[in-house]
């Protein structure tokens, strides 16, 4: 062995399987991923304004968000289901960009890391944005999905590279 983490859904055999996180000790997990999408300045200025014809742009993503989070052992097939005890989505325009950046946190006092309830989240809410604003901008772009932190649970921390 190299040092490397050795993939942890992966049987001796090769074959997929669950994690068996029985004998592991509860603590209090915490996870950060962010997603963007980038758009024209006149779809940044209408979701702002709140004159998307689907309705509230930001709000919508949001809590598709949040129960995407809730729903992530039903959409990625080794996921443990969790008891999740805070799942947040913050929205914030970046003229910059333009788009928006989502960023999602996910907490857990359990056994495994809410790593991919954070990204799930991020995930869906950015596939929210583009749903109901593409009948105005079809080229909008997802892009950056990704982990900035985590924390607690054997592995440790992590926070990515700016």
């Amino acid at each position: 062995m190299t040092g490397k983490p050795a993939l942890t859904h992966l049987g001796a055999d090769g074959q997929a399987n669950m994690v068996d996180v029985g004998a592991k000790a509860e603590t209090e997990r915490t996870a950060v991923a962010e997603g963007i999408v980038t758009m024209l300045p006149e779809t940044l200025r209408m979701i702002r304004a709140g004159d998307a014809k689907k309705g509230d742009v930001l709000g919508t993503a949001r809590l598709a968000g949040i129960m995407a989070a809730k729903r992530t052992h039903e959409l990625i097939p080794l996921c443990h289901p969790l008891l999740l005890t805070k799942v947040s989505v913050d929205i914030e325009p970046d003229e910059a960009l333009p788009g928006l950046r989502v960023t999602a946190l996910a907490r857990v006092t359990g056994k495994t890391g809410v790593e991919m309830e954070a990204l799930t989240a991020a995930s869906v809410a950015c596939l929210t944005i583009y749903d109901m604003a593409k009948a105005v901008d079809r080229g909008m772009v997802i892009s950056g999905i990704r982990l900035l932190e985590k924390s607690g649970g054997k592995s440790g921390d992590y926070r990515a590279d700016s």
